[in-house]
């Protein structure tokens, strides 16, 4: 059964070139330039081995290279299928325990790996990569610029709802794929500046060598400065039924669905409320699947109130105070188990919920992909980090780290003799700010002409709807862009509807009282499906929280695709009474309700903490209770952190395990970190070339 996605509300359907595959001799269809992990998702194959130590089902967790949960034999090669593009005729097979590998006699050709000396090297073209490389390019600095997939973005080109921050100088109210096309385009014109797609950054060495693999062939670049802007990895949760194919972090859902438009799911639940599980629901909901609710454990949602509202409109559930329990299936997630949590964290007996979904998105935080900076400082290199690498913050301000490192890193060749402008400085400060409390806001008392109303009632930093006014009718408070919009004066506002347009956190409508004051037009914004708002058609009208304020007909769908394409303007006359209270659009027909009420006791302990050698938390326990405090030592006793993801996984979760037993994290010993930080074929750190195999 093929799962694509055929129409998006924002994202273009591209007509691409069919490649047939075999999976376990099994003849199926992917697309060319995708990779394997999502053809086989698509061709509704969710299983992609067994695990030999305990024959556990294996598929994709992250998407992005790093867990090694993804394992198929390619061409009778094991490959990470996320990271691999298909080929045609290409024979995939499933790992079944452990692979048996083909023979081979030959002595290959080994060649000398080729050696390239360049002024900078930058690991990673995402939005702190790239705004880097832009400031490098300008000064004509020879820089090479590397990445690991087949197209620059990093994770702007996942994202498809508008960005926050500052309309001149981070391009807020423009959907994170466009800004990614922005800033390739400007790098595009930068002569100085090479860019490597497809070349993974593997290894930093004491001689000061970068090690890359690209095109199957390992080189080696040796640069006079380093700057690390490889983003960040998902983390993961301790529960039993962790590692289920269907068990995402958000970062592979929306790989899946926005980058390369599988319809991974049906019925989804959310656990973490930052802006990353927010966000996430949003997409699915864009994609046509259902999402039954979010899950945070805290009293509140850590993210932007604005992305929240935007899903309790849609109609999605936010638990918070709760926490996800177990996930159960046999060959994947077929429902999930979530409880309320006490003031000291404990889950309360009788209050567990299940629903049945296929897939559990797990956004509880980013890790800093910071290895090959801190092996590289280690080594006496001249070492920069931009972006996630240097500290999780929004793709924003990731931008701004990467302008100013680029700077220091110019002024370091004595190609800059200026100082860091201290506005850079500034609204790095910003963008990185935390959104601040929400506070309580009066709607105007006005019942005439026509004005904008603000659903926003938390500091966040965005400028958009004052930036797009023509009139000047709308400013920040205090004039910063961490100030609640406000309109300066009635009588001022025209009603060209740019500021409901622009507002990433569709959190503007516009009253227009003009015409019938009794029944005045409210005016608000829109991004899911259109055959559920064509004129005439009943929609269910709801308030900021969520709540349905009654079912309206559609006057009129306003669009402006050349400026704000994606974005539908919807119109609807409804009473004076609740004209101001109208903030969005009932999507999802119902909540959908907990299927099951879970009664027995969970077992915590049979958790998977170490996902490649199925290391349980009770393992873990049970060492660390026994005295160990050297993650090295609990390494040589359980295996974990021993397989192939070399911890980048299981090694937060280790620590949290530590902290939960009451251990002071001083007192432990971390790992030892390796030069090498991504799996090698030894064949190609040989200098052995694929193609040179008979």
């Amino acid at each position: 059964m093929e799962k694509r996605i055929t129409k998006h509300p924002i994202l273009e359907i591209p007509r691409r070139k069919e490649v047939e595959f075999t999976w376990n001799g099994e003849n199926l269809v992917g697309y060319e330039g995708e990779t394997i992990a999502s053809s086989l998702v698509a061709n509704g194959i969710n299983v992609f081995g067994h695990h030999a130590k305990d024959g556990s089902p294996q598929s994709i967790f992250c998407a992005n290279g790093q867990c090694s949960q993804c394992l198929v034999m390619a061409n009778g090669l094991p490959v990470k299928s996320c990271m691999t593009r298909l080929e045609p005729g290409m024979a995939v097979e499933s790992i079944e325990g452990l692979p048996d590998l083909p023979e081979d006699d030959s002595v290959p050709l080994l060649r000398e790996p080729p050696v390239r000396e360049v002024e900078v090297l930058i690991i990673g073209g995402g939005p702190a990569g790239l705004s880097a490389a832009v400031e490098l390019g300008k000064r004509g600095i020879d820089t090479l610029l590397v990445d690991d997939k087949s197209r620059l973005g990093g994770k702007l080109v996942l994202q498809t709802h508008k960005f926050f921050g500052s309309v001149e100088d981070s391009h807020a109210g423009t959907r994170g794929f466009e800004i990614a096309r922005i800033l390739e385009q400007e790098l595009s014109r930068l002569s100085s500046v090479e860019i490597w797609l497809n070349a993974t950054a593997v290894g930093v060495f004491s001689d000061g060598i970068v090690g890359i693999v690209k095109d199957k062939i390992y080189r080696k670049i040796i640069p006079l400065k380093l700057l690390v802007a490889s983003g960040a990895r998902e983390k993961m949760l301790s529960f039993p039924g962790n590692t289920l194919p269907g068990v995402y972090g958000a970062g592979a859902f929306q790989t899946l669905v926005n980058r390369d438009l599988v319809r991974a799911s049906e019925k989804i639940l959310v656990v973490g409320g930052g802006n990353v599980g927010l966000i996430a629901g949003y997409h699915a909901i864009q994609a046509g699947i259902g999402v039954v609710a979010l899950v945070e454990a805290l009293p509140q949602v850590g993210g932007y109130r604005v992305h929240a509202d935007k899903l309790r409109r849609l109609g999605v559930p936010i638990y918070t105070g709760h926490t996800v329990v177990s996930a159960s299936g046999r060959e994947r997630v077929e429902s999930v188990t979530i409880a309320q949590l006490d003031k000291d964290w404990r889950v309360m007996p009788g209050t567990y919920k299940t629903f049945e979904v296929d897939t559990v998105l797990i956004a509880v935080g980013l890790a800093e992909v910071n290895e090959f900076y801190l092996k590289a400082r280690e080594w006496g290199m001249d070492a920069y980090a931009a972006g996630d690498a240097r500290e999780i913050a929004e793709a924003s301000a990731a931008m701004f780290t990467g302008k100013i490192e680029g700077l220091k890193i110019a002024r370091s060749l004595g190609l800059y003799e200026g100082e860091i402008p201290k506005s850079w400085k500034e609204k790095e400060i910003v963008l990185k700010s935390k959104p601040g409390p929400s506070v309580k806001r009066e709607k105007p008392k006005s019942e005439d002409g026509v004005m904008p109303i603000f659903h926003c009632y938390q500091e966040v930093p965005c400028n958009p709807c004052a930036s797009v006014c023509p009139e000047g009718a709308i400013k920040m408070e205090g004039d910063e862009i961490m100030g609640l919009p406000y309109m300066v004066e009635q009588g001022m506002c025209k009603g060209c509807l740019n500021c409901v347009f622009v507002c990433p956190g569709l959190a503007v409508t516009l009253v227009d009282y003009r015409n019938d004051s009794e029944h005045p037009t409210v005016t608000l914004p829109y991004e899911i499906w259109r055959e559920k708002v064509e004129i005439g058609e009943k929609i269910p009208l709801t308030d900021e929280e969520g709540a349905v304020l009654g079912y309206y007909p559609v006057e009129k769908v306003i669009t402006n695709r050349k400026k704000y394409p994606g974005t539908l303007l919807i119109q609807v006359r409804v009473e004076k009474n609740i004209a101001k209270e109208v903030a969005g659009i009932w999507v999802q027909e119902k909540q959908v309700e907990p299927s099951l009420v879970y009664e027995k006791e969970l077992p915590p302990d049979e958790a998977i903490i170490c996902r490649c050698e199925r290391v349980t938390a009770g393992e873990i326990r049970a060492a660390i209770r026994g005295g160990v405090r050297d993650m090295n030592q609990l390494k040589a006793l359980t295996r974990a952190g021993m397989g192939a993801c070399g911890s980048k996984t299981c090694r937060p979760m280790i620590l949290r395990i530590f902290e939960e037993e009451g251990i002071d994290l001083s007192e432990v010993t971390d790992r030892t970190d390796r030069p090498l930080f991504v799996e090698v074929p030894l064949g190609v750190l040989a200098g052995m070339r694929m193609a040179d195999k008979k």
